[in-house]
């Protein structure tokens, strides 16, 4: 079997694979990933359902969106702390409980006798430790060369897809969505959620007992373990801000990984835009949404690994970005669903590239021992796009209407291209020592 290697000490593959090898942890991660997110959009499927028969307006609804993206935000810098500190399987088995919780309280908000809305609330306060994403991409990334790791990244993406975000992410996206709202038609509302916990129950067993305590090398719990240094917190903020301060953290990957969000804001609006402007049933809004989630599918798992081995990670994050740019610029011309429809691959393709090059290219930046806290640190970024997004998107759109997406997008875009351009990305970006 192949070992891993890269700079900075990843020659070495980590010991205590167990039964399942190298190649068996990593498909294990890929299902892990996509049971999460495949629940996880089983939820969103029916949380509007669910807090309109609660008796929730749209701004109690977008209140309890908010709660859930702040805890997301806060907790995901922290998590990848843990997961750095106490290893691959705890960062698993934490994940899924805290999401089984979650389930547990929402299948309870789902009965009358029961104080619905209080424990709606508190069904969102699990989502401060619900990562199990990052936790996979953080073990995508201990067991993968930098050179294999944009296409391994990506292949992750397929999981977000059967959830919602590539394999994983497109699978997640398409078969969450689908049975959500099946189950919950045919079954009732608190189905999908039961469904949901039954299978974290389930995701949290397989962790504890087929996942290994660590995923990383020799030389990265050495770096951990140095004699006479104090064993840092898991709420060190100093260790976060660190990471933030190193050379090829800033600069280059998170300018763009931030203009993500303006996308963002626009995906967050979606259901009210296709509602409004598109025009379109609840039904058909399903249908574009399996569309995106599909399209994500095949670029993220397909597309962008390919186009990893023939261009560097520079040229895609630039590539991206100016797509993304001329996409938003088509965005505010749009005036039908069938001129989305055409946007879509673009779209798709901006948002795919720009989070798998900048998790790559991220994870390359920092030591092996802080591969977790970085990628926590990426996962941020779709939490404050919840958070923010509700409200900031919903003050744009009703005072300028759907082109204002497209305008932002263009603008901040068109910025950050000007920038990569005057700063070139380098071409390889080893390991911080």
């Amino acid at each position: 079997m192949r070992k891993v290697g890269a700079p900075g000490g990843q020659g070495q593959a980590p010991s205590g694979m167990g039964a399942l090898g190298r190649s068996g942890v990593v498909l294990l991660t890929y299902v892990l990933a996509a049971l999460e997110l495949t629940c996880l959009f089983m939820q969103f499927s029916i949380m509007p359902y669910l807090s309109r028969r609660l008796g929730l307006d749209s701004v109690a609804f977008g209140y309890q969106q908010t709660v859930f993206g702040v805890l997301q935000l806060l907790g995901g810098p922290v998590f990848g702390r843990f997961a750095d500190q106490h290893g691959a399987r705890a960062a698993f088995t934490l994940s899924f409980l805290a999401s089984s919780a979650l389930y547990l309280l929402l299948a309870a908000a789902c009965i009358r006798a029961l104080p619905g809305v209080a424990l709606l609330f508190a069904s969102r306060l699990p989502g401060a430790l619900m990562h199990t994403l990052p936790a996979a991409q953080m073990v995508i990334a201990d067991l993968s060369t930098p050179e294999e790791r944009p296409a391994a990244l990506g292949r992750l993406g397929l999981c977000f897809g059967v959830g919602r975000v590539g394999l994983c992410f497109g699978v997640g996206l398409i078969f969450g969505s689908l049975l959500g709202g099946t189950l919950s038609s045919s079954c009732g509302i608190q189905c999908p959620v039961i469904v949901a916990f039954v299978v974290t129950l389930l995701g949290a067993l397989l962790s504890v007992t087929c996942i290994p305590a660590s995923t990383k090398g020799a030389s990265a719990h050495a770096q951990t373990t140095l004699p006479g240094r104090p064993k840092a917190s898991v709420f060190d903020l100093k260790a976060i801000t660190r990471l933030l301060l190193q050379p090829g953290v800033l600069p280059v990957p998170l300018v763009p990984r931030r203009a993500n969000c303006h996308g963002g804001l626009f995906m967050v609006m979606f259901s009210i835009i296709s509602m409004d402007f598109f025009q379109l049933e609840a039904a058909q809004a399903g249908y574009l949404m399996s569309f995106f989630g599909v399209l994500q599918m095949v670029i993220q798992g397909l597309v962008i690994g390919r186009l990893s081995s023939h261009f560097s990670e520079g040229d895609l994050l630039r590539a991206s970005v100016l797509v993304f740019s001329v996409v938003g610029l088509a965005m505010a011309l749009m005036a039908n669903v069938f001129h989305f429809c055409l946007l879509m691959p673009g779209l798709v393709f901006s948002m795919c590239a720009l989070n798998v090059v900048t998790d790559s290219m991220l994870t390359k930046a920092v030591s092996t021992s802080d591969t977790g806290t970085m990628l926590g640190l990426c996962a941020s970024v779709q939490p404050l796009t919840r958070t923010l997004g509700p409200t900031l998107g919903g003050l744009l759109y009703r005072g300028f209407g759907v082109p204002v997406f497209g305008h932002v997008q263009f603008a901040v875009n068109f910025i950050v291209f000007l920038v990569l351009w005057r700063q070139p990305v380098p071409r390889k970006m080893g390991k911080a020592q």
